[in-house]
């Protein structure tokens, strides 16, 4: 069981897998840029080396018949599985009203009305951490909900965290866990009857004029919030909540974008060149990468001394490779080596890597990196550090 990024590095190491009989991508809807690239080469190395290898796509929501088509005709086999009846309500938040609050104002009302646990989707670790202050507040005392444990959920939580949130309610006590996309398929929060959904999400979006990504606030899309509502039926008849009126539904997208058609493409470059890959129309893509972005991604490794005159890569770009981390990071860090800086660049690269660990008070943070970098160093650090954040970076 690997992640789509380390299938990327066993096929550099092997490229014929020759220890495996059959890979499985689950969660393919998803469609994140590292799973498009491992079932690419993957299918590259069913045509050229390992015929016999067997590819297993799978998904709760992904239009099965493209994907079966890029795989040769395969079979599409159908679970239609089991749920409970959903009853969907619009409650549309206000022009002026901000989401954390709406969305404290639908929780407490839910938990009113409804038995059961409650989740609730947010977009972003910082609208969860408002909206659970906002709950806090609130006197959640009512018959319904006497004793209610409110509780986070997101990616960069600590583990025990987050097994705190899947784990069942005690008895006697109800739990609202706050989440963001995760809890769409990955993950099954035993005992949730209630679902309260602000129809926004967080993802990566490339700037080709600045030459970075930065993380954007958007609509979800169709299948995403069937899939959030589908999450209160899995084991009793639930209820949905969503904070938009019913008229907007047909306005949303019936999928996410792919990742590989809006994100940075440097990584994905460096990665094939890696494998000996100048031209990515030489494998077979559900989606292939944009050829303004793919060119653009390849300038910047030249640039970086990655590839050559030639565009093949050289053993720099080779180093960058091995490195998970963005290909500026990786050029960053090997560079380093050679001028005895190298525990600052990691402690620079792993602040890049990372959410910024100093928070503003009323306004956004001083951009100084020296900021970060002294607090990465103290002991006691200050009261606007971010706690979680300097503990994954350190």
């Amino acid at each position: 069981m690997v992640t789509e990024g380390i299938l990327t590095r066993i096929l550099q190491h092997d490229p014929a897998l020759e220890n495996y009989g059959l890979v499985i991508f689950d969660e393919f809807h998803e469609r994140n840029l590292n799973g498009d690239l491992g079932l690419a080469l993957t299918l590259q190395t069913q045509a050229l080396l390992r015929p016999e290898l067997r590819v297993l796509v799978m998904s709760a929501t992904l239009d099965g018949a493209p994907v079966a088509a890029l795989l040769g005709d395969a079979p599409i086999v159908t679970s239609e599985g089991r749920s409970f009846p959903v009853e969907t309500r619009w409650v549309p938040r206000r022009q002026d009203q901000r989401i954390e609050g709406a969305m404290a104002a639908a929780i407490s009302d839910a938990l009113e009305r409804h038995d059961g646990d409650l989740l609730a989707f947010l977009p972003g670790a910082g609208e969860i951490h408002r909206t659970r202050e906002l709950l806090a507040a609130r006197p959640l005392t009512a018959h319904r909900s006497p004793l209610t444990d409110i509780i986070p959920l997101f990616g960069l939580l600590p583990q025990a965290e987050q097994d705190r949130a899947l784990r069942p309610s005690p008895p006697g006590r109800r739990k609202v866990v706050l989440a963001t996309s995760i809890a769409e398929t990955s993950l099954t929060i035993e005992g949730v009857t209630i679902v309260v959904d602000s129809g926004l999400a967080r993802v990566p979006r490339f700037n080709p004029g600045s030459g970075m990504t930065r993380l954007a606030t958007v609509r979800v899309s169709r299948a995403s919030a069937d899939q959030r509502r589908g999450r209160a039926g899995r084991t009793a008849p639930g209820v949905c909540y969503r904070l938009w009126a019913q008229a907007e539904e047909p306005g949303l997208i019936p999928r996410a974008t792919p990742e590989i058609l809006e994100a940075d493409l440097a990584p994905l470059a460096l990665d094939l060149a890696a494998q000996g890959i100048s031209d990515p129309a030489t494998l077979r893509w559900l989606d292939p990468p944009p050829a303004g972005a793919f060119a653009q991604a390849r300038e910047l490794l030249t640039e970086l001394g990655a590839l050559d005159a030639a565009g093949a890569v050289t053993p720099h770009g080779r180093a960058m490779a091995e490195l998970p981390v963005h290909p500026r990071l990786a050029h960053m860090l090997i560079a380093s080596a050679t001028t005895g800086d190298a525990d600052l660049a990691a402690s620079v690269a792993a602040l890049l890597e990372d959410r910024d660990l100093l928070r503003g008070s009323g306004g956004p943070p001083d951009p100084d990196i020296e900021l970060r970098l002294n607090a990465l160093r103290d002991r006691e650090p200050g009261p606007n550090v971010d706690r979680d954040t300097l503990r994954r970076v350190r």
